[in-house]
């Protein structure tokens, strides 16, 4: 009776702590907002870089769009991603949809934001989100989190970059799949896939 309920238990702990790291189109955090709806509007903002230059969302957005994705300095799932998030920045730049990385960790600062980009050979941008504002008013909750934002601003895929923290292990790029759709003409049909990784350090 009691090895049921001790394993019981570890069950349960274990759904929960996947819970916490797995994140669609709904919040998992009470303060946290929801992010937009697939089709919303995302108004411009603007966030300095690592050395302190303030940008516009307009001003760094690809003249088919834009993706965004929330990366952390010290988290693996999203130092797992570097080498793939290099690669999608230089193959889409030339199709016109530019990446752009937030960080909105309060404990990483800009210094280290821009040691790491050195480190890990990320040539995209990186803004540095202080007070985690971007990250709340999307909905963010992890790294990597990718939200890919089309010519006219509407939201059109969020989630995951792939389905596999480890590359050799992907079968499924679902980030790709809705640029390249999006680049044909096509209807994105994964327009969410659950992101996992680190959780946001909000101030």
């Amino acid at each position: 009776m009691k090895k049921n309920l001790v394993s019981t238990l570890l069950v349960m702990s274990f759904l929960i702590a996947g819970a916490i790291v797995a994140v669609s189109g709904r919040s998992i955090e009470g303060d946290v907002p929801a992010p937009p709806a697939i089709g919303a509007t995302i108004t411009d903002f603007s966030l300095p870089d690592a050395n302190g230059k303030e940008h516009s969302l307009a001003s760094l957005a690809g003249k088919n769009g834009s993706v965004l994705i929330f990366i952390a300095v010290q988290c693996p799932v999203s130092n797992a991603y570097n080498e793939r998030m290099e690669k999608l920045a230089q193959d889409y730049k030339a199709k016109g949809i530019n990446v752009i990385g937030i960080n909105s960790n309060v404990a990483e600062s800009a210094e280290a934001v821009k040691e790491h980009a050195a480190e890990k050979n990320l040539t995209f941008p990186i803004l540095k989100d202080a007070g985690n504002k971007v990250a709340d008013r999307l909905g963010a909750t992890v790294t990597p989190q990718a939200y890919f934002i089309d010519a006219s601003n509407k939201l059109m895929y969020l989630g995951r970059i792939d389905n596999s923290k480890n590359a050799e292990g992907v079968t499924s790029s679902e980030l790709r799949d809705a640029l390249d759709a999006a680049l044909a003409g096509k209807p994105i049909t994964k327009a969410t896939a659950n992101a996992f990784g680190c959780t946001i350090k909000r101030a």
